[in-house]
């Protein structure tokens, strides 16, 4: 009968600590999100601009040839770029895409069979 007693009161002991160390860690983490500032109000969030929308900008690039032993770094124009140049007269690239329509006749790419 004493072994049953000890086991309960063991069970109760340890789960009044249990139960102590859950309201700890609530009492804790309400004292630490009173500590944090308020949410944003909607007034404080971006607007959108007075034209609207921004919409993303198409531009066509000149090639550049990537040199046989690789790219040292001060041949690199910004990140990834690989010295590439922004085409300045879309006149020329209107006419280049022209020329190439129908030069890439691969399998499966809807251009013309040779």
């Amino acid at each position: 009968m004493d072994a049953i007693l000890t086991d309960i009161a063991w069970f109760l002991v340890v789960g009044i600590a249990v139960a102590g160390f859950l309201i700890g860690m609530f009492w804790l983490g309400r004292r630490v999100r009173d500590k944090e500032p308020e949410p944003p109000t909607a007034e404080s969030q971006p607007h959108l601009p007075n034209g609207g929308a921004v919409h993303e900008v198409r531009e066509e690039r000149e090639p550049v040839e990537i040199p046989e032993p690789g790219l040292r770094p001060h041949d690199m124009q910004g990140y990834g770029n690989f010295g590439s140049t922004r085409a300045h007269d879309q006149e020329e690239v209107r006419r280049r895409k022209e020329r190439e329509q129908g030069q890439s006749g691969g399998f499966g790419s809807g251009g013309p069979s040779s």
